[in-house]
């Protein structure tokens, strides 16, 4: 029978996607891990792996089309093809979602796609397999239809194959004699880890298959990850964002109809984006949910501007460029320190505040296909330099489509800057489930009166919108007064305080 491939559990609470691109071709023989499709969802392009070898007898969607989680992508024929073997290497597992900033995509490259005509195409065949659809499965379970075929048969197995708890399968090796055997256990089925915790080994060169998971169904962390490398202690884990809700959007507006502008003239209708929905559920359920108060100030950031002038040409030596933005960052992650109510998340269900002890800030970002917000993590204890470069390459991700989900995900405070595109002042929408928001405009210079003299100062507009449930306007004076005294005072910003 022909094995369906269908999409995934995509977790966080996504439950559809739309299909960016497809990267097979029907008849193609394609093995384990090679790159199926791109998807986008939640603002991140997604590539896709196969779950397992085989000749792709079937394709059932197009590029633009949106899918729901349990749609069948592709088919593949009867398992013609061998999935795996023992032997293969710890590359990224199949039946994973694996998002397309992986720089060494290893087996998931193209020299993976093989004519269907050649002699070669088919590999060993395995002792046993077997394929699931997997419709909705979360990753845990192993999230996606995958085949477990795996070769036995090899002599270079070199000990016996056991079933491991996430539903792989482990090598088991035993050294020394006697009863006093040390076992090694290396899976070499499918690793169930999300994709950031796959980045994430990648960076710190870490082999999944030999990673003990300790999430459930014996899913791999980034604990686990960072055990494994020797490097648990001391590093800051970012906790999952709240999963936002579709639902205002789709009762909101819709229950009211339109009038028939035919009736005037002619229109044109455009389907939306997949992107342009998930903005427009968002931005209503912000509206919708939050009583928005925004505050407005102005900062003296003449001293500023001068200090980014007079180090322009030694950063870009450096291959850095400054910016306003930076500065903003780090003012705004040291005055939350001081009003910590405005870094938090209101449950009101519960009747409680969550303040957040870690400081991940989202920065807007526009582009072609919309505007999109990447999260910089631990903003408050990065120095100037190091957040301008991790600004200037996420920011760099995200024009190109190469974002990752977990670069989108964990922010506690956003700040939106349209400054280069002019305007005098903005009134930005809280970004859900966050409680406040920065926006700032265009710098300009103005005359201001100081020390009874009139003199030129570079003034910067600022506004402030925050949730009027977990602040009064006086906490949002306060809070803004903060941010203003660090960018007029730039040194403030050098030293961390």
């Amino acid at each position: 029978m022909p094995r369906p491939f269908a999409l995934p559990d995509l977790g966080e609470g996504l439950t559809e996607a739309e299909i960016v691109k497809v990267l097979v071709r029907e008849g193609d023989v394609i093995s384990e891990d090679a790159p199926l499709l791109e998807v986008e969802t939640d603002k991140a392009t997604v590539e896709i792996p196969s779950p397992f070898s085989g000749r792709v007898a079937g394709i059932h969607v197009q590029p633009g089309q949106t899918v729901k989680v349990g749609h069948v992508l592709v088919t593949f024929d009867d398992g013609s093809v061998a999935s795996s073997s023992v032997g293969r290497g710890g590359g990224a597992p199949s039946g994973n979602l694996r998002t397309t900033t992986d720089s060494g995509r290893g087996p998931a490259s193209p020299t993976h796609r093989q004519p269907a005509s050649a002699a070669d195409a088919r590999p060993a065949p395995a002792a046993s397999t077997s394929a699931a659809a997997g419709v909705g499965r979360g990753p845990a379970s192993g999230a996606v239809a995958e085949s477990r075929g795996v070769n036995v048969g090899s002599a270079s197995t070199g000990g016996a194959l056991a079933a491991d708890a996430s539903g792989g399968v482990a090598r088991v090796d035993s050294a020394g004699s006697g009863g006093g055997a040390a076992v090694a256990a290396t899976r070499v089925g499918p690793v169930p880890a999300a994709p950031a915790t796959r980045r994430l080994a990648r960076e710190l060169g870490v082999d999944l298959a030999v990673v003990r998971g300790s999430g459930p169904g014996g899913r791999v962390t980034d604990d686990d990850v960072r055990a494994a490398s020797g490097g648990a202690e001391g590093r800051p884990v970012a906790p999952a964002a709240e999963p936002v809700a579709a639902k205002p959007l789709k009762t909101i507006g819709a229950e009211t109809p339109l009038p028939k502008f035919e009736q005037w003239g002619p229109v044109e209708r455009q389907p939306l984006s997949h992107l342009r929905r998930t903005i427009a559920e968002r931005m209503t359920l912000s509206a919708t949910v939050i009583p928005h108060v925004t505050h407005f100030d102005r900062a003296d950031v003449t001293e500023l501007e001068a200090i980014i002038r007079r180090n322009a040409d030694a950063a870009r030596e450096r291959g850095l460029a400054l910016t306003l933005t930076s500065f903003l960052m780090k003012a705004a992650a040291l005055a939350l320190r001081e009003h910590p109510t405005f870094n938090a998340s209101l449950d009101a269900a519960a009747g409680e505040l969550i303040v957040k002890r870690y400081c991940h800030l989202g920065v807007a970002v526009a582009t072609e296909r919309g505007l999109i917000v990447p999260v910089i993590r631990n903003v408050d204890h990065k120095p100037l330099v190091d957040l301008q470069k991790e600004l200037a390459a996420l920011a760099q991700r995200v024009r190109e489509g190469k974002a990752t989900l977990e670069d989108l995900r964990g922010g506690t405070f956003t700040i939106t800057n349209i400054g280069a595109l002019g305007g005098t002042g903005a009134i930005p929408i809280i970004n859900y489930p966050e409680v406040a928001i920065l926006g700032v405009a265009r710098a300009r210079e103005e005359a201001v009166v100081q020390d009874g003299r009139i003199v030129p100062r570079t003034l910067l507009p600022i506004s402030l919108t925050f949730d009027h449930r977990v602040a009064d306007g006086a906490d949002g004076a306060r809070f803004a007064t903060a941010i203003v005294r660090r960018l007029e005072r730039p040194e403030q910003l050098l030293l961390g305080w």
